[in-house]
């Protein structure tokens, strides 16, 4: 690596920064790339003043068979810069963004979040908070070698230590939240909680109990399980409807890989959409200023309940540098949230039980916990009610080059706007009417003169082709949403291919 910068190791490797850091296959991730990655993320905060011979800088991650592996790689290159790496165990990302918050150090998580466990990631945390996209440029250019340190041929470390002992951050986690809503909170509710491979799948349980609910622990599993709380998979679906007939559950609970995104069925067993849980937590915690994506249901707007809101791109980094925008604009109760149902609290907020610090990064128990707080004695599915009709779907190709996503949303939006219209008229006329506008913040958002929402997006994770569709009702949305990706699989691929061809 003599000479190498981050931003070539990246070109050399193929792990990438996505939307929430670096990640790639398992296989690309070696040790060599890892402790790269990490080395040249502790220079560049060096050049903010914010690590130095000496710092401490807390790790953790996910169930990952390959996550201990690069956990190691990760505190060897700390230790090889003369830092001290605190080891917090495997352990939500929002438990250890807590801790490392509050004890003012860097941070990273080993996770891959909700993708398959041949994939693997690493999360930065500067000391109060995400590393954002304006700091990736100065990551990038840092060098990568670390005098006396070897890899053999395989890109293994040669003679690295193991990790220290293990800190635990999730007591504190706990206390989060019993602090602020109070031991009652939950009192009378029955609760499944869906462990499977979930990192957070004991803490959810301790967190629930805590505030006096009455949980029941379900469907753990000994193997990694990619739950994509944008995309349930169809036995996810049918597991908690189930669960509910059997146990009379009130709600149903789970979260992602990482625990950062959360899961919240209602009685009937029937997942709540990430972005409508993100209004009832913004409502039920009296924000006065609500950031989310583009892609998030446009409930937030037809509710009413905020004085101001904004769209932004898709990926926390983004929401997180708008709601900091928004407290410098006086904003007194600023949140966020994504489609995925991560939810990241801008401001320090008083609640009935007691003092709630800001966390401004995507959590997956705080819009659990304020929804079925909202709901009191009523089941969630009229709280849900409640709102305008609004609902949104998401889906998405797996295994479709980004290359041919890129390429067919470029097509799409060749030439003038009525240019623009007239093809997209032409690809989806016959699944969703006359379109009205489109949006390019982030893919394309088109929307129609029905009130029908379709937009693509090309993975920043994966190679995959993302759909999310909005309509007045779930069956619209997702018939809409199998006919776009029909639309999208069966001709525009086949077009995008043929222009190449010529």
């Amino acid at each position: 690596m003599t000479g190498m910068t981050v931003g070539e190791l990246m070109a050399e490797s193929g792990v990438a920064f996505g939307t929430s850091g670096a990640r790639g296959t398992v296989v690309a991730m070696t040790d060599r790339v890892c402790h790269g990655y990490t080395t040249g993320f502790l220079r560049y905060l060096a050049t903010l003043g914010e690590f130095a011979p000496g710092a401490r800088v807390a790790l953790a991650g996910d169930l990952r068979p390959s996550t201990p592996r690069i956990l190691a790689a990760c505190a060897q290159a700390v230790r090889d810069l003369g830092g001290v790496p605190i080891y917090c165990g495997l352990a939500p990302t929002p438990a250890l963004a807590l801790h490392a918050f509050a004890q003012g150090i860097p941070s990273l998580m080993v996770t891959g979040s909700h993708i398959p466990a041949d994939r693997n990631g690493i999360k930065f945390y500067r000391p109060h908070g995400e590393v954002l996209k304006q700091d990736e440029a100065g990551m990038m250019a840092q060098p990568v070698a670390v005098e006396g340190r070897a890899f053999d041929a395989q890109g293994t470390i040669e003679g690295g230590e193991p990790l220290p002992p293990q800190l635990d951050i999730a007591p504190a986690y706990v206390e989060r939240y019993r602090r602020a809503f109070g031991e009652e909170a939950l009192k009378g509710k029955r609760i499944g909680v869906y462990q499977h491979s979930a990192v957070g799948r004991d803490v959810v349980v301790a967190i629930l109990r805590a505030l006096g609910g009455e949980v029941t622990a379900l469907g753990r599993s000994d193997s990694f399980i990619p739950v994509d709380t944008e995309a349930v998979r169809d036995e996810d679906v049918e597991l908690a409807r189930v669960w509910a007939r059997e146990h009379g559950f009130d709600a149903i609970v789970s979260t992602d890989g990482d625990s950062d995104r959360p899961l919240l069925a209602d009685e009937s067993g029937e997942w709540l959409r990430g972005d409508v849980l993100g209004v009832l937590c913004a409502r039920q915690l009296g924000a006065d200023r609500v950031v989310t994506p583009v892609s998030s249901n446009t409930v937030l707007e037809e509710s009413r309940a905020f004085a101001a809101t904004a769209r932004t791109r898709i990926g926390s980094p983004y929401v997180i540098a708008a709601m900091n925008e928004q407290i410098a604009d006086g904003g007194q109760r600023v949140c966020g949230y994504e489609a995925n149902g991560g939810f990241l609290l801008g401001s320090d907020l008083r609640l009935a039980g007691g003092p709630l610090s800001a966390l401004p990064t995507r959590d997956a128990v705080l819009p659990v916990l304020a929804a079925l707080i909202a709901a009191g004695d009523a089941p969630l599915s009229a709280l849900v009610g409640a709102l305008p009709p609004r609902v949104t779907y998401s889906n998405r190709i797996a295994d479709f080059p980004t290359a041919t996503s890129r390429a067919i949303l470029a097509r799409l939006e060749q030439g003038s706007e009525t240019e623009q219209l007239a093809r997209i008229e032409r690809a989806f006329g016959t699944i969703a009417g006359e379109p009205l506008r489109i949006d390019s913040t982030d893919g394309l958002r088109m929307t129609f003169a029905s009130g029908d929402v379709i937009h693509l997006r090309p993975s920043g994770n994966a190679p995959e082709l993302r759909c999310y569709s909005e309509a007045q009702d779930a069956a619209r949305a997702r018939q809409l949403n199998d006919a776009a990706l029909s639309v999208v699989r069966d001709r525009l691929a086949g077009e995008v291919s043929a222009a190449a061809g010529q």
